[in-house]
């Protein structure tokens, strides 16, 4: 009986370690896995943080540009730079439209006696990891009439001058 025993614990090759270390190895692949793809999650989720700071800052400026309000047709509006926080910032210049001519109103309507003169405001808002953000607004200001532009609306006639 003895002899036997002795038989069997010399065919053992030790396949549960084997197995054991094959699992171990298999888990801690899926962990690293898991951690990268948690780290590489976290980037992106601060990349789009950052997205929106730069879009966010290139609105602020779209408004301190309007609030400003200083708009001139012959195109002397000058380039306004701002920060909105210490690492958002903006820049946004202002471009007449249709070469700075304003258009008459429709005629036939209470407003036949103003002019619009159309503007474009390209707004640039930069955050951290070169995120940028670029904002077009279009924007039309109405005028009193403008006799180069069309006639007096009082006068019954329809030809321009």
């Amino acid at each position: 009986m003895r002899h036997t025993s002795t038989l069997g614990l010399q065919r053992q090759q030790g396949a549960a370690l084997v197995i054991g270390l094959i699992l171990l190895l298999v888990l801690t692949l899926l962990a690293v896995s898991g951690m990268n793809s948690a780290s590489l999650e976290f980037i992106m989720a601060g990349n789009e943080q950052y997205r929106s700071n730069a879009f966010q800052a290139a609105e602020a400026g779209i408004e301190q540009t309007i609030a400003q309000g200083a708009f001139n047709p012959a195109g002397g509006v000058p380039a306004l730079n701002g920060a909105t926080t210490a690492t958002d910032s903006w820049a946004t210049t202002v471009t007449p439209q249709l070469g700075g001519v304003p258009l008459p109103a429709i005629w036939g309507n209470s407003w036949n006696s103003f002019s619009t003169y159309h503007f474009e405001i390209l707004s640039i808002g930069t955050a951290l990891r070169s995120a940028t953000a670029n904002n077009l607004q279009g924007l039309a200001v109405i005028s009193p009439w403008d006799p180069t532009v069309q006639p007096d609306p009082n006068a019954g006639t329809t030809s321009l001058q």
